[in-house]
């Protein structure tokens, strides 16, 4: 998949061990909006998330748009869009290199929309789907980039209205 962005701090030189996580995001577009998930802060993220084991990039992203939108993805209409990387000092343990690979995939959902499965933090966060216009995300979170996963996304979500990335017809 091609690599889209790297967002590298390089603040992990006397680090000795490496953290590697994988994630699938969804980017599925309604009516010219894109589902996101919103927090009570208004914060947008990509609904998406880290891949269990044994699983596959498809089958992450199915159960991840499920659990975060309550939307069911249609398998057939899925397509690669590009990674972005990540590397940095890990938050939780300062002696590991943490590198986040999260690969961003176009996908329809269905019109039926069922119970989210969200995990504790996002409960605290107050996340929620909502429908939004890629500008209006964009902007928004461009005055609250905080988060490394607010940064990833919003800098996706410019790419996207920049043209660098190109959604299917």
């Amino acid at each position: 998949m091609e690599v889209l962005a790297v967002f590298d701090e390089k603040n992990y030189d006397d680090t000795t061990k490496v953290y590697e996580k994988y994630n699938v995001r969804g980017v599925i577009f309604r009516d010219g909006k894109i589902a996101m998930q919103c927090s009570t802060d208004g914060e947008y993220k990509m609904p998406g998330g880290g891949m269990e084991k044994g699983e596959s990039f498809l089958e992450t992203l199915v159960r991840e748009i499920r659990e975060e939108t309550g939307l069911t993805v249609l398998k057939e209409s899925v397509c690669e869009l590009g990674e972005i990387l990540e590397m940095r000092r890990d938050i939780f343990d300062p002696s590991c290199k943490y590198i986040c690979h999260s690969y961003f995939y176009y996908c329809k959902v269905g019109e039926k929309q069922e119970k989210l499965h969200l995990t504790p933090s996002e409960v605290a966060k107050g996340y929620y789907l909502k429908w939004e216009q890629p500008e209006t995300v964009y902007n928004t979170n461009i005055r609250i980039e905080k988060d490394p996963w607010i940064i990833r996304d919003t800098a996706f979500v410019k790419m996207i209205l920049d043209g660098k990335v190109k959604l299917p017809e």
